[in-house]
């Protein structure tokens, strides 16, 4: 009994300590309707109000963020989109050029081929 009694007696002291430290108050929306005296009501909806005041403030800033950083994406996407046009542009008149001279190329030896053609009927 006596054993039981100072096993008790370390113990409690023990859980005393370890519930005040889990009775730290956690920041969140509290129930305000429970409290009884109209001050404590008071404080626990400030309290509510402070906490939505930071919340918004956080979510603004990191949608702020969100939005910077997606505007900077949008303006990298649009030079690169700006390149590849101009690569693209340069690329068809390339083709078009060369199509060009390759035509001239099968024209050249075709009128070459007709021009002793020509000759040899006039003999």
């Amino acid at each position: 009994m006596i054993a039981r009694t100072a096993v008790a007696m370390l113990v409690l002291p023990a859980f005393g300590i370890v519930g005040s430290a889990r009775a730290q108050d956690v920041p969140g929306i509290e129930i305000c309707t429970v409290e009884k005296t109209m001050e404590r009501r008071t404080s626990c909806l400030q309290s509510n109000v402070e906490f939505l005041q930071k919340t918004i403030n956080k979510l603004t800033s990191d949608h702020q963020q969100k939005l910077d950083a997606a505007n900077r994406q949008i303006d990298s996407l649009k030079s690169s989109v700006a390149s590849l046009q101009k690569l693209v542009g340069d690329l068809q008149t390339a083709q078009i050029k060369l199509a060009d001279d390759m035509k001239k190329k099968a024209d050249a030896p075709a009128a070459k081929d007709a021009a002793p053609a020509a000759k040899e009927g006039t003999k």
